[in-house]
């Protein structure tokens, strides 16, 4: 079942199956687009890699994750936007 790496509960595994990247031109200026995705590769967030949810905080707040024997915390809304396939 996919899901976003955001929903997921603390020690749930999922492999990223895809990153939404997005591109707002508002008023508020959040741009999420190419630089986003690479920002994500950067810290070895890629299709295909294995993540666990080690802690995700309270009212929305950061969410940490164990990657590639890191241990990584990440905002909500990039979370939202990272698809992962949940292992069983």
């Amino acid at each position: 079942m996919d899901k976003k790496l955001s929903q997921l509960k603390h020690g749930e595994t999922g492999v990223i199956v895809s990153i939404q990247a997005l591109t707002m031109h508002h008023r508020h200026h959040r741009r999420h687009g190419w630089g986003f995705q690479r920002r994500l590769e950067d810290m070895g967030l890629t299709p295909g890699t294995k993540v666990v949810v080690v802690k995700s905080a309270p009212f929305h707040g950061p969410i940490e994750i164990h990657v590639r024997g890191s241990r990584l915390a990440i905002g909500r809304g990039m979370a939202e936007r990272i698809l992962v396939s949940v292992e069983k």
